[in-house]
Formats: structure tokens, sequence, C-alpha cells
């Protein structure tokens, strides 16, 4: 059973930063895209970024030039460093792996994937 666990969110004010990790069981980040969506109260599961088995890289709109994900095989953690934060960045930010999700544009809504972890709760003030 594989299980993720989100940490490092927290609240803080416009132009400051943050860095998510996200901790899995299971040697996943080998196997699967993985990835970070948000989802803000009344809004939809957005895509934030994704990086895929080779390291490969994709941003939403939304977060280019601003976010940067990362992973680290051997330990099994996943990270999305957030530079510049926006009041708008404010939402539930997840952690997931899916098989497919790398193979279409990120920024899309994301309807399903095969797993992903609680959350955590970024805000943002201004």
């Amino acid at each position: 059973q594989v299980q993720l666990v989100e940490s490092g969110g927290g609240s803080v004010q416009a132009g400051g930063s943050l860095r998510l990790s996200c901790a899995a069981s299971g040697n996943i980040y080998s196997r699967y895209c993985m990835g970070w969506f948000r989802q803000a109260p009344g809004k939809e599961r957005e895509g934030v970024a994704v990086i895929d088995t080779d390291g490969r890289t994709s941003y939403a709109d939304s977060g280019k030039g601003r976010f940067t994900i990362s992973k680290d095989n051997a330990k099994n953690t996943l990270y999305l460093q957030m530079n510049s934060l926006k009041p708008e960045d404010t939402a539930m930010y997840y952690c997931a792996a899916d098989s497919f999700w790398c193979t279409v544009d990120v920024g899309t809504p994301v309807a399903r994937v095969d797993y992903r972890g609680q959350g955590t709760q970024v805000t943002v003030s201004s």
C-alpha cells in the first residue's frame, strides 16, 4: 500500500517562500509520475507541477518561474519549492502519484490520481 505524507505548509506573507515535502512509503518515485496539485475552497483541483521518472518537469502557468519541483529517489521524497508566493496560491496542496499524469497538460483540472496524500495547507496573506 502506497502512502504519501506531505509536510511544510504554513502561513506566509505575499512574497515569501515555502518548501513542501512529500515522503512516500515504497519505492514509487522511480515508477510513477509524481506531482503536486492544489485545491482552494469552492474551486477545482488544479495541477501545479509534475516530475516524471526521468526527472523531467512540467509546470502549470500559475507557478512557472516561481515554483520548482524536485525529488530524491534515495530518500523517497518529493519537494515543491515555492517562491514569490501570492494570495491566490492559498490552497490545500496535495502530493500525488499517477501512471499517466505526466502525459497530459499539468494545468488541467485533476480528476483523479492513483495515489495522493492528505494535503498540507498553504495560506498566503497580502
